[in-house]
């Protein structure tokens, strides 16, 4: 089956459905994905950006702030289609959570309730000492680095300051892992959403409620490493497909 008709169909008496998104939900808000034909590793190697070389180099971390403080493309990121589709499923009180590998805040931003995201990779949008833990605002580092402390490290202990994303190297979020966990165990079905399912430990969420034989919708444009255990796929943009698919099934 490969129709949004089919999809409604299978999903059409689940009330616990757990929704789970990559990076393929944002790229019409004109954020790009990672392993697309245009994706960010396409030009940038992972393996550099692991925690172990942002604490170990200086110079790294000053590009990494440079980056962060100078492009626009995650400030003047909006919600899309996708995302408000998502968002009106959840009101119509059918969705247990979203669990997203998106660092964009975007999911929050069109409307979800903040307890009804696990945010498996972080967030942009904070920031966070590497040594106490403290979370100083990123509007209080972005005056300091404005006036030209290219390099903020922690006032209250000294240590390296980072984004609230997750480097290669690091381990997710212990709450936000355990949340997503508990959706996933407690899901009646799932939607999977512009990801290829191959990034691991996340991955294992979607895959604790199709082991268990429950509705499994793919919704991605191009291949991904779970088409075959997919109940329906829907090959496309999530923009394209996910407000049908709402609509047929909440109106």
């Amino acid at each position: 089956m490969n129709d949004v008709a089919a999809a409604a169909r299978v999903l059409a008496d689940r009330r616990q459905i757990l929704v789970y998104t990559g990076a393929g939900i944002s790229t019409e808000s004109g954020i790009p994905d990672f392993r697309g034909p245009s994706g960010i590793w396409k030009t940038a190697d992972p393996a550099d950006y692991t925690l172990q070389r942002y604490l170990a180099d200086a110079e790294f971390r000053r590009e990494a702030w440079d980056r962060r403080f100078t492009s626009s493309v995650l400030r003047e990121a909006r919600p899309n289609r996708a995302h408000d589709a998502v968002t009106r499923l959840w009101k119509s009180g059918r969705v247990i959570g979203v669990v997203t590998q998106n660092i964009d805040g975007l999911h929050e931003a069109s409307g979800l309730a903040r307890d009804s995201i696990a945010e498996l990779h972080g967030n942009a949008h904070g920031v966070m000492c590497t040594g106490c833990d403290a979370r100083p605002g990123q509007d209080t580092v972005f005056e300091r680095w404005n006036a030209g402390d290219l390099d903020p490290h922690c006032l209250d202990c000294g240590a390296v300051l980072k984004s609230t994303t997750v480097y290669f190297g690091e381990m997710l979020p212990e709450s936000e892992f355990a949340r997503a966990s508990l959706w996933a165990a407690m899901a009646d079905a799932v939607i999977a959403i512009g990801t290829t399912l191959g990034v691991y430990p996340a991955a294992y969420i979607p895959q604790e409620v199709v082991s268990r034989g429950e509705p499994f919708v793919l919704v991605n444009r191009g291949e991904t490493e779970m088409d075959r255990e997919a109940t329906v796929r829907l090959d496309g943009t999530a923009g394209d497909l996910m407000p049908d698919l709402v609509t047929a099934l909440v109106g």
